[in-house]
């Protein structure tokens, strides 16, 4: 006896049991009739099905929402845990990135989220080309919900389960935002506390002292100083232009594009500014002069990186940030760093021992190696950088808006699709660090390799 094929839908399932040959096949045996009523229901909601997705949902949304009620949701914004390094797992105003990234119910999109069954659903209701009474309500909703929040944008509000899973896909292709800290914005402006630290040399944390002394000895005064740095919401834009043939024949085919396309259209954007951005209209990277807390390591040689210098470079890391520091370099740099030897004597040794038949070595002195064009140019400040994220801070608006027009193309007989998402990043600290015993080498999380 075969095999019944499962079906997949009600109509299938009714045609099946329309079919005397198939219905003797399944009820032949209660064995048989369980696999078939076991096999069905896995295909129906089983992992991977749009069911199962949906339960998952609504389960989280479930979830936060009783932690909101129970008050932990409140502790965790208004308690912020300073230190960088302690950040991970910790419930607290600076989270994660997989938190930072994920389903937040207080987000301003989760107020939209009920009035859509799926992502397609958005999408076409947006297409201003879509004018059945439906979406033209959805619509309305949209653009109301979005004037509370950014009227400046405009637009449409993308519901908060879209926008976390964009969010989610595009944290697979960011270098930054895995190892950052990442900051939820309730506002466009956030100010974060600071320590004003420039030296531990004699003191810590900016000026607060520990002492060894005789019992009943007068008391020395401890001054540590506090600063703030602002996180202020920069805007993020992505434009796409969209033949309206295409629309109109697979706007499904369109939709999936949008979920694969622009998260990383966004992650590549993002990871340029919090790289090398230059602080105006975006955000200040921890790559460069411009970020006071860096420092540049003279190289031995223009235009080449040699052994010693990734040695002096190791040299200047926080001794705190060598467990959870990562190198950065350009694919300018990858032969130089392959063929790099030190000699010795006459003779020399290789420093990558590289079988070519092999993947190469992705780490340096135990701590991993990361490829980006994003780094600098060969001979340039940044073509090789070792830096420790957790002391970079991104501040998310958790707030997208998308809008749909055909006047931007209007001769192509094209739509563009605009999204806008807003995002600030900045480094923590303000200046590198002269060690407790008053050497001229400061030391950083930011350490790059000079031109």
């Amino acid at each position: 006896m075969t095999t019944p094929t499962i079906p997949r839908t009600s109509n299938e399932l009714a045609e099946m049991l329309a079919d005397p040959t198939k219905l003797q096949e399944v009820m032949a045996s209660k064995e048989t009739l369980t696999e078939f009523i076991t096999a069905y229901g896995q295909a129906q909601q089983g992992d991977g099905t749009e069911l199962n997705r949906m339960v998952a949902e609504e389960t989280q949304k479930v979830f936060a929402q009783m932690l909101k009620d129970n008050g932990m949701e409140r502790d965790a914004i208004k308690r912020p845990d300073l230190d960088p390094q302690a950040k991970q797992g910790r419930g607290n105003m600076l989270t994660s990135h997989r938190q930072g990234t994920a389903y937040n119910p207080a987000a301003a999109g989760a107020s939209v989220d009920k009035h859509f069954r799926n992502n397609l659903e958005y999408v076409s209701s947006i297409w201003h080309k879509n004018t059945t009474a439906e979406a033209a309500e959805k619509v309305a909703l949209l653009r109301n919900a979005a004037s509370s929040v950014s009227p400046a944008d405009g637009g449409f509000l993308v519901p908060e389960t879209l926008r976390a899973q964009l969010m989610q896909i595009a944290l697979e292709q960011s270098i930054v935002r895995p190892l950052a800290t990442v900051v939820p914005m309730d506002s466009a402006r956030v100010p974060m506390p600071i320590i004003d630290s420039t030296t531990n040399q004699g003191s810590v944390f900016g000026g607060m002292i520990a002492y060894w002394g005789e019992e009943g000895a007068m008391l020395q005064d401890s001054n540590p100083k506090f600063g703030r740095v602002e996180l202020d919401a920069k805007k993020l834009t992505g434009l796409s232009a969209v033949p309206n043939e295409l629309l109109q024949d697979s706007i499904v085919s369109f939709a999936s594009l949008i979920e694969t396309l622009w998260p990383q259209a966004l992650a590549f954007s993002e990871d340029q500014a919090f790289i090398s951005g230059n602080g105006a209209g975006k955000p200040l990277g921890f790559l460069g002069a411009k970020n006071k807390a860096a420092v540049a390591v003279t190289r031995g040689t223009a235009s080449t990186i040699k052994y010693p210098d990734i040695v002096n470079m190791y040299a200047r890391m926080l001794p705190s940030s060598l467990s959870s520091a990562v190198w950065i370099c350009s694919p300018d740099a990858l032969p130089q760093l392959l063929q790099m030897s030190l000699d010795v004597g006459t003779g020399g040794n290789s420093v990558f021992v590289v079988n070519a038949s092999a993947a190469m070595p992705m780490s340096i002195f135990g701590r991993p190696l990361i490829i980006s064009e994003k780094a600098g140019q060969l001979g340039a400040r940044g073509d090789l950088a070792f830096v420790d994220l957790a002391y970079y801070l991104i501040g998310d608006r958790q707030t997208m808006t998308a809008d749909s027009s055909t006047d931007y193309q209007f001769g192509s007989d094209k739509t563009t699709f605009r999204i806008i998402q807003r995002v600030d990043g900045r480094p923590w600290l303000q200046s590198a660090i002269t060690p407790a015993n008053g050497s001229a080498n400061k030391l950083s999380p930011f350490v790059e390799l000079a031109a």
